[in-house]
């Protein structure tokens, strides 16, 4: 049976870091993965899990299986951080949450309910989108269409061109939008521009899929989720994909969320059901310690407190190496304008190095960069930043 299988290329992300690691060279840097690191390079567990997890030992009782849904006070506070403390939508029956093995988990197990339960055919993905997108909506056998979204020229949003192509979107067609700090370009669409791009989308009947991986990474907790407010103005139904890697710092705990809305807590109540199947023949339940560690910091105002201000301090950190990078880069005798880079959103920017300069950067210097040029900001280091940025420049 064996004896026919062929190697699989690397994963053109995580396939990135198995090559870091095996790179003997001191000097080397690590931009590749969406992950955060603090001044020493480190990504440390924060204070307010730690609080947590100190409070989950002396209380649990049990390992036993969760529900398939996970919780209900996890799923109670992962719908008020989208739709805001106290909100009716929350609580009102009409939306439902599923926890799963993170935001990944909950894109397949939204994949798979709109093929099997909803009949879906069709999938609009930005250009460009993050590199698993595509495959995990390929691998249930969607067709996978792509709208413009990123203007290299301008260094920012195609709103015409993103409006042109989800003119052709059909009926039923399911479009996949990043809620906040878009991966990999770290290009959002301003407020007027959600509105447009919601307007057209109503128009036509598409189904929103909102991915959901940086909440708080952007400009604040609930400033990130003035995108998704504005589809929830103009959809009764629609699926968000959440992810809690990031802003509290969970990567190995698989947490994330799929939360479905619907028209009424009737129709919400049977695709929680429909969910609950997917699930069951996938992973079966989700994994309880990360959710329960959110769970119990949600509910405590201090533990909340202390939350929100390390994600302050993390945020700060990644606006304030954005602003770093540009001034190194400058430093090192770059031409071009790099302040683009200071207004973008989130952990990642899109560098415009082409796949060449990233391979020259990992041979020559240790720089580890996804082929598409797309840069780890919240990787970076002051210490490590000059070698970065004359790196950058040398093959420029």
């Amino acid at each position: 049976m064996f004896e026919t299988i062929a190697k699989a290329p690397p994963d053109p992300i995580l396939g990135i870091s198995e090559a870091f690691a095996k790179d003997t060279r001191p000097s080397k840097i690590n931009l590749s993965v969406g992950v955060f690191k603090d001044e020493s390079g480190q990504t440390p567990v924060l204070e307010s899990v730690k609080l947590a997890e100190k409070k989950l030992l002396e209380t649990e009782k049990n390992k036993l299986y969760r529900p398939i849904d996970g919780d209900p006070a996890y799923g109670k506070a992962v719908r008020e951080m989208l739709f805001g403390q106290g909100a009716k939508l929350a609580t009102d029956g009409r939306s439902v949450t599923c926890h799963t093995p993170g935001g990944t988990g909950a894109l397949r197990l939204a994949a798979d309910f709109l093929v099997q339960k909803a009949g879906a055919k069709r999938v609009w993905v930005s250009d460009p989108t993050w590199e698993n997108h595509k495959q995990i909506f390929a691998a249930v056998g969607l067709e996978v269409l792509t709208y413009r979204y990123f203007d290299a020229d301008k260094n920012g949003l195609d709103l015409a061109g993103a409006l042109a192509a989800l003119g052709k979107v059909q009926k039923g067609d399911v479009v996949l939008l990043h809620a906040c700090c878009h991966n990999p370009s770290g290009v959002d669409p301003t407020v007027a521009e959600w509105k447009e791009l919601a307007q057209i989308l109503a128009k036509n009947g598409a189904f929103p899929l909102v991915d959901f991986a940086y909440q708080g990474f952007g400009d604040g907790l609930d400033e990130d989720a003035q995108g998704l407010h504005i589809l929830l103005e103009n959809f009764e139904e629609l699926l968000i994909c959440s992810s809690f890697s990031k802003n509290f710092s969970l990567y190995n705990e698989r947490v994330g969320a799929l939360t479905a809305v619907a028209k009424t807590s009737e129709q919400a109540d049977a695709v929680q059901s429909q969910l609950k199947s997917c699930a069951r023949v996938n992973y079966s339940n989700p994994p309880a310690h990360g959710g329960a560690i959110i769970s119990t910091i949600l509910a405590d105002a201090q533990l909340t407190g202390i939350w929100q201000k390390e994600l302050t301090a993390m945020r700060e950190r990644i606006a304030l190496m954005r602003v770093a990078f540009v001034e190194g880069l400058t430093e090192a005798g770059a031409k071009r304008d790099y302040s683009f880079i200071t207004r973008q959103k989130g952990m990642f920017s899109f560098s415009g190095l082409s796949r060449e300069q990233v391979e020259r950067l990992k041979t020559e210097y240790s720089i580890y960069i996804v082929g598409s040029g797309r840069i780890n900001v919240a990787g970076m280091s002051r210490s490590t930043m000059p070698a970065l940025c004359q790196a950058i420049v040398s093959v420029l």
